[in-house]
């Protein structure tokens, strides 16, 4: 299993912005679609962006478009999430996952490695 490690959360200012990362252990990051989902305190947890294993083709939900970037970095095998133009309705734990499948879906059932967490805050 891939080991999957969360960094850059922490508190922002609302229309504040943030980067998080996604440390991938192994050697075979560049193979996997990877996806950041995040769930708010008695919510189901939700997708947010995905990024494709090949070409980089990117996915958002639509509630973050045009406010945050995914992207990956192979050499340092690290996932990204710059988050900009941030707003308490963000605010959640922040969670990096990784599939061996062709494309990132948007359910969670479609990632079956996961990293720990890292949380956001945004206040007013």
């Amino acid at each position: 299993q891939v080991q999957l490690v969360e960094s850059g959360g922490g508190l922002a200012q609302g229309g504040g912005s943030l980067t998080l990362s996604c440390a991938a252990s192994e050697p075979t990051f560049s193979n996997y679609c990877m996806a950041w989902f995040r769930q708010a305190p008695g919510k189901e947890r939700e997708f947010v962006a995905g990024i494709k294993r090949s070409r980089s083709t990117t996915y958002y939900a639509d509630s973050v478009k045009g406010r945050f970037t995914i992207s990956r970095d192979i050499a340092k095998n690290t996932l990204y999430l710059q988050m900009n133009s941030l707003k308490p309705e963000d605010t959640g734990v922040y969670y990096c996952a990784a599939t061996d499948q062709v494309v990132p879906r948007t359910i969670t059932t479609w990632y079956p490695y996961w990293g720990q967490g890292t949380q956001v805050t945004v206040s007013s």
